[in-house]
């Protein structure tokens, strides 16, 4: 017990020991600054320096520059301009995706398919269930009838109707003669065929722009013109073609010489679609080619 006290005032004396530290001039041992510290105080300062030293750091990387330097941390700018391009991408993204279904739908126009729903797609045979024929009524009630035959009278030359009442348009003939080969969807002939002279100037239908303008194996020259209201005006199997794609044309003005080309073509004829939001639409409804 008594060694056990000696010790604790030896430590204590060795803490609280008194020391001088002096500065001298080395050439003329002059002194120039003299301490008196103890053990016990160079560990107090010692604790308290690294104490300041490790909170200035912290506050020096927390509100300051610095700690863009830091892996790990990132600036405001950085985060507000990674936000802006995420949003960008995002639209990019919806832009590209829009166009595709565009320059496909222009693909189709070409090759004249029209795109279906495949409805195997949709449904599997575990999705259905056995019904049985003589519980399901598929007689029309009054209120569907009424409703039905109001859609119809709606929807009747709707297309171009609605557009030709806002803006008071007329579709122009692109060329005058006879029908050889008349729409019919059932067997995928999207256009009316009209035979005439050849060399026979074609003209645009409507204004617009030219979106294609190429040769084509099959459908030799064609000239595609985008028009307002989702419309689509296709020429093809012509002898040549006098604008290029981007041009603007005015409704009437010559865009094309009436040919023969592609092997589908069997005399001069202009082979004359009609597209709306890309589905066909038969063109003899909207115009008088004789």
């Amino acid at each position: 017990m008594e060694s056990s006290k000696k010790d604790k005032r030896k430590i204590k004396q060795k803490l609280l020991h008194k020391y001088r530290l002096v500065i001298l001039n080395e050439d003329t041992f002059e002194e120039r600054l003299s301490f008196q510290l103890s053990k016990l105080n160079v560990i107090i300062l010692s604790a308290i320096s690294a104490l300041l030293l490790v909170s200035g750091t912290a506050l020096l990387i927390a509100f300051t520059p610095i700690r863009e330097y830091i892996p790990g941390y990132s600036s405001t700018a950085l985060k507000n301009k990674a936000t802006r391009l995420t949003f960008t991408v995002d639209s990019l993204t919806t832009v590209v995706n829009k166009n595709s279904t565009y320059f496909r739908s222009i693909r189709n126009m070409l090759i004249g398919k029209v795109d279906s729903l495949d409805m195997g797609q949709v449904y599997s045979v575990e999705d259905t269930k056995s019904i049985d024929p003589g519980t399901v009524s598929l007689s029309a009630s009054q209120q569907d009838s009424i409703l039905r035959e109001k859609v119809e009278q709606e929807d009747k030359y709707s297309l171009l109707e609605k557009a030709t009442f806002n803006t008071n348009f007329t579709l122009f003939p692109p060329v005058t003669g006879s029908v050889s080969e008349v729409y019919n969807a059932e067997e995928k002939h999207y256009a009316v065929d009209i035979v005439t002279e050849k060399n026979e100037p074609v003209k645009a239908t409507l204004d617009g722009t030219v979106i294609f303008a190429e040769w084509t194996v099959e459908t030799g020259y064609v000239i595609i013109i985008e028009h307002s209201f989702g419309l689509i005006s296709v020429y093809k199997h012509n002898d040549s073609i006098l604008k290029s794609q981007g041009d603007l044309v005015t409704a009437g003005e010559a865009i094309a010489v009436v040919g023969d080309t592609g092997e589908y073509s069997y005399g001069p004829h202009l082979h004359f679609e009609l597209w709306v939001d890309g589905y066909p639409v038969n063109p003899s409804d909207y115009i008088n080619f004789e």
